[in-house]
Parts: structure tokens; C-alpha cells; sequence
């Protein structure tokens, strides 16, 4: 059985997470020991909460998981995602751990649409990308959040439309990002994280 680490940073919903990735036949751990998470065959960084608080908290274990993100499979989530970017503007514009190319903006505020972008939402699916095998175009996936990624075309796997077009995941080679919550996204949200597991 593949070992998948989500990493604890202190920020994220670790145990639906958990809960997700077991269900989808994973055996799933918890941990913020660089060793572990070095031995792991595959890695998830999750989050919930503010870009600065991410990346000031996950600082002792950022090297670890650079060096990481080129040997296994990494998948983001929601702010873990957000962290895999470039920059943020989020509390004034910071770096990110650059393994994504793109940037964290703030939703444009427009009359009668609100923010943060809560609620289920549909998915363009790409026709051969591993991560969505068995996954229709259009499926509906659920998301919280302020903020969304803008990325090349190249590293966009999905986008999603709400106030504006963004992309809600991401793929720069072995690492991927999802801004939406696969393990609060019902039978498609497994079928993701299944076919995670799968890359590993």
C-alpha cells in the first residue's frame, strides 16, 4: 500500500484529508517529521487559513519539501495549492515556494457576487491528464475561498468560472495543485484522490 504524508504545518483540515485519501485506499499519515515526510512515496500539502500564516508555518519544512517535489508526486490543496504558486497578494504581495509558475490575486469585486466563492462549482476537464481519469468534464467539485490562482496554459489542468475564469488546479511536472476540496467533493472528489495515489 502506498505511504501518502499530508504535512502538518499547523494549517489545514487534516483529518478529512486523511479520512479522503484512506477511503480512496491510501494509507494516509499525519506528520511534520522531515524524515517521514522525505520517506513518503507521495505528498499532500493542505491548508485552510491566510497565505502568510502558511508560509511563515510551514518555514522549518520548506526545504524538505522542495527536494521532495521533484523526487514524488505532490498534491495541494485549496491553500495548499495557493502555497505551491509564486506569489501571493494576500497580505501584500509574498513569495510562494515556486514550484507552480503563476500568481495568488484577490477575486475583483463585482456588484451582487460574493467572496469568498463557496459552494459547488464545475470543472473543464482535460481529455488525457492521469489526475482526472474517469472524471467527466464539467463535474462539480466544492470550494471556499477568497483567492485564485492565474497560471500559464501549460500549467492550468482545470479552470472554472466565478467572476472570472481561474484555474482550479495546476500541474508543473510531478506536482500538481486542486483550489477546490476533493475530500468534501463527494464520489468525484475519491475518484481525484484515487487517481493521485495512482501517480505515486
Amino acid at each position: 500500500m502506498k505511504q501518502i504524508v499530508i504535512i502538518d504545518y499547523g494549517l489545514g483540515n487534516l483529518r478529512s484529508v486523511s479520512r479522503g485519501l484512506e477511503h480512496a485506499g491510501a494509507s494516509a499519515a499525519v506528520s511534520s517529521d522531515p524524515g517521514e515526510i522525505a520517506a513518503a512515496d507521495a505528498l499532500v500539502l493542505p491548508g485552510v487559513g491566510g497565505f502568510r500564516d502558511g508560509m511563515e508555518m510551514l518555514g522549518p519544512l520548506e526545504a524538505t519539501v522542495r527536494e521532495q517535489a521533484g523526487k514524488v508526486p505532490v498534491l495541494g490543496i485549496c491553500l495548499g495549492m495557493q502555497m505551491l504558486m509564486e506569489s501571493s497578494e494576500e497580505g501584500g504581495l509574498r513569495p510562494g515556494l515556486g514550484l507552480v509558475p503563476g500568481a495568488v490575486r484577490h477575486f475583483p469585486r463585482v456588484p451582487g457576487m460574493k467572496v469568498p466563492h463557496m459552494g459547488w462549482n464545475t470543472l473543464t476537464v482535460p481529455a488525457d491528464e492521469p489526475l482526472y481519469d474517469g472524471v467527466p468534464d464539467g463535474s462539480y467539485v466544492y470550494f471556499v475561498h477568497s483567492y485564485y490562482a492565474s497560471a500559464p496554459a501549460e500549467h492550468t489542468l482545470t479552470t472554472t468560472e466565478y467572476i472570472c475564469e481561474f484555474a482550479s488546479s495546476v500541474k508543473n511536472g510531478r506536482v500538481y495543485g486542486v483550489q477546490f476540496h476533493p475530500e468534501k467533493s463527494g464520489a468525484t472528489g475519491l475518484r481525484i484522490l484515487k487517481n493521485f495515489i495512482e501517480l505515486a
